[in-house]
């Protein structure tokens, strides 16, 4: 596999106890169907109101996002929360039908990767979506490279096709392990929830036990549910017993049409039987929301095994203070009675399968008690508006296990915020697509490019999301600097690509001394599938690569640009024999890595005069070298070594930042002007290091060392003192945007 998952932890004595993951992802379930966004309001008022006791409960232990985003319909939704990466570089840009059949690929590293490389047990549970083809009886696998299972999942009942989930009464779902005869490697079982019916008290629904009106084949949601408790409640013992935690995602068809289906089920609208107003409702707004309590009755049976897993009325064994339990829909709700009799959308404009605020803002709900309201910033009970994305999920739970993500997703992780420590790593947008068009949100401005059918024409629209939630006053005319910033912004993610697009996978096979730009130098890239080329690449680096530079051999290795090169991202290693792997920038020279350029153990970026460009940020992990002088555009995040030139300034245009482990090394001299200057902020933590310095070092002379437009924290070293080769101790100095260095007698 192309991308590397290194394992590494962080040096802090905060470092928390890596949590268990339970991920509750729901089908077409609109941003206002929630308590906390609308529900609660309603039922103040008289009017019409979903149930969601358990989902309102984590609500008010956790924290519930406003301004939470996912993808307009589910196909692309899925393959953004597995990856990382948004539409504009992943296949599913829409519900197409080869979607099943190409949209995960054996180079992606997906959260079930992520989660089982680093070391978690890991379960999937309800509607995948991709592997499997649309037969209603006797299904095929169409697809091996896009099952859960080739995907880090290890405990799997699962609706492979997103057209087949289409019905909750499946004649079969896929499962893994293996129950019954095998498929193409994942198992074929009937649909049956005997084994868990009446096994316990369930107070919000009916009990099956024996029931003669239950149907034969089960209701797929219930089936899904009762598959994650079971897991829950075992791996919740083997936690508090050994310390292994688990990652467990029920993605539930509920509340997806068809509605009619759970009328078939026994006492199905039970929970509003006592309510006289839900009986004057429309036959589909009684389904809707009986669907909808159905579901948070499960979630509620997940939540009480957390609390007592072995169910014994003894909760001395919860593991509920460390487990992060998540909360999401996967696109906005549809138009119908949920929108009408219930504002699904909490009156945000047009609905699932648009760009507009109702088809893509979603409702995201976390609770993790051990760190939220204690070390956390985030207060049990409260919203945080802060724009989190689908595609944050993946590199949150990677942080969280002490595990780096796949390199150049789109996604950036949460988890400091959530932790309440770390430096929160920002970006400056996200992207969506639509059948109406693609958005770029920035902070509180949403641009929209609409696109309109059979013209060329895409209009742009502005709206500042602050103010007009609701999307009704296009701004665009008092802003067209800030529009025209904001396309070029979206067109560079790649949203007006043709069907069938997607980010591609090299890795450099070329000898020591080669040169980046050359083809031959590195891999072809094609993903093909029973004899059909989906996608194929073998020219030379591009801005949709995701690449890989690492040194394998026995020997150290130089690699050097002769031109400019752009990547979506670029990872840069050495062997694990303690051979490096070097590649040189030389003068006038650029290097892009549009996501991000990451430098790993044994890696070594040397800039002789060259510049580096990233929207986003350069990495430089454990073991990492950075050095020279020259430009960086970019934040620059230090946790290796960074060592700036004797000759000349290494300039950062935005952001510096140091962890605990890491070392800035300078080199000084009386008439060079030398150091690392910051435009941006510079945050120190780490170690500073001066190479022999061949100064005069005239006492009461200041030599400056770094600049900044703010500098927060300060080096680690003793007594603030720091030494040159040649044995000169020099005492360390600072201001708010200085850096400076005072020769010791």
């Amino acid at each position: 596999m192309l991308q590397t998952l290194t394992v590494f932890y962080a040096s802090s004595a905060q470092t928390a106890p890596r949590p268990n993951i339970l991920y509750l992802f729901v089908d077409d379930m609109g941003w206002g169907s929630i308590g906390p966004n609308g529900q609660t309001a309603r039922k103040d008022k008289g009017l019409p109101y979903v149930r969601t006791p358990n989902i309102d409960r984590l609500a008010t232990q956790g924290v519930n996002f406003t301004r939470a985003y996912a993808c307009h319909v589910c196909s692309p939704s899925r393959s953004s929360q597995q990856s990382g990466f948004h539409q504009g570089h992943t296949f599913a840009d829409a519900n197409d039908p080869d979607n099943a059949r190409k949209a995960m690929r054996a180079e992606d590293v997906l959260m079930g990767d992520a989660m089982f490389a680093a070391g978690y047990t890991t379960g999937y549970w309800g509607k995948w979506g991709y592997g499997g083809s649309k037969d209603q009886f006797n299904p095929k696998i169409d697809n091996i490279q896009s099952l859960p299972t080739s995907h880090g999942y290890t405990h799997v009942l699962a609706e492979l096709h997103h057209v087949r989930a289409h019905t909750f009464f499946q004649p079969s779902l896929w499962s893994a392990p293996a129950k019954t005869g095998a498929i193409g490697g994942i198992y074929l079982i009937p649909n049956s929830i005997a084994k868990y019916v009446g096994n316990d008290a369930y107070p919000d629904l009916p009990a099956y036990q024996n029931h003669s009106d239950y149907p034969t084949v089960a209701y797929c949601d219930d089936a899904y549910a009762f598959a994650a408790l079971d897991f829950v409640r075992i791996n919740a013992q083997i936690y508090s017993q050994t310390g292994k935690p688990f990652f467990g995602l029920l993605a539930t068809q509920i509340p997806h049409a068809p509605f009619d289906e759970i009328s078939r089920l026994p006492n199905w609208d039970h929970a509003y039987q006592n309510d006289p107003a839900f009986k004057t409702l429309s036959p589909q707004a009684q389904q809707w929301a009986a669907m909808v309590t159905r579901m948070d009755a499960h979630f509620g049976h997940l939540l009480s095994a957390l609390d007592d897993p072995n169910q014994d009325g003894d909760t001395s064994d919860s593991i509920a203070d460390n487990t992060l339990v998540i909360f999401q829909s996967d696109n906005g709700g549809p138009r119908g009675s949920s929108h009408t009799v219930f504002d699904s959308n909490g009156g945000l404009r047009a609905s699932k399968g648009k760009i507009q605020e109702g088809g893509i803002r979603v409702p995201l709900v976390m609770r993790w008690p051990r760190v939220i309201h204690s070390t956390s910033k985030l207060k049990s009970g409260t919203q945080c508006g802060r724009v989190v994305d689908i595609t944050d999920l993946l590199p949150t739970f990677c942080e969280l296990a002490g595990t780096l993500p796949p390199i150049s997703i789109d996604g950036v992780s949460i988890a400091p915020m959530l932790r309440g420590y770390g430096h929160q790593r920002n970006r400056d947008f996200i992207i969506h697509e639509a059948s109406n068009g693609q958005s770029i949100i920035r902070g509180k401005y949403k641009l929209v490019r609409t696109r309109v059918r059979g013209s060329k024409d895409a209009p742009l629209e502005l709206y500042d999301l602050e103010r007009d939630q609701t999307e009704e006053a296009n701004i665009a005319a008092k802003h067209p600097e800030l529009v025209k910033e904001l396309h070029a912004l979206l067109l560079g993610e790649r949203v007006s690509e043709a069907k069938g697009f997607a980010n591609t996978y090299h890795h450099w096979i070329g000898d020591d001394d080669g040169v980046m730009s050359h083809a031959e130098n590195w891999s072809d890239y094609a993903y093909a599938n029973v004899g059909v080329n989906y996608l194929s690449d073998d020219g030379g680096p591009q801005i949709s690569w995701t690449a890989l530079i690492e040194n394998k051999g026995i020997t150290h290795s130089i690699v050097s640009i002769d031109i400019d090169l752009e990547f979506l991202g670029l990872e840069i290693s050495g062997s694990s024999i303690e051979t490096t792997q070097t590649l040189q920038i030389d003068q006038g020279i650029k290097l892009t890595g549009r996501n991000e350029i990451r430098v790993l153990n044994n890696g070594n970026l040397v800039i002789n005069g060259g510049a580096l460009s990233s929207l986003r940020w350069v990495d430089i992990q454990p073991g990492g070298i950075l050095q020279g002088h020259g430009r960086i555009e970019a934040s620059l995040y230090n946790n290796g070594i960074v060592s700036a030139s004797a000759k000349a300034l290494l300039e950062v245009s935005k952001d510096y930042y140091e962890t605990l482990d890491t070392r800035l090394s300078v080199s000084i001299a009386d008439d060079t002007r030398t150091g690392l200057k910051v435009n941006g902020k510079a945050i120190l933590a780490g170690n500073l290091d001066i190479a022999r310095s061949n100064l005069s070092a005239k006492a009461n002379t200041p030599y400056t060392i770094l600049t900044a437009s703010q500098i927060e924290g300060a080096f680690r070293n003793k007594n603030q003192r720091v030494t040159d080769g040649g044995g000169q101790p020099f005492s360390i100095h600072y201001t708010d945007s200085e850096v400076y260095l005072m020769p010791v007698k």
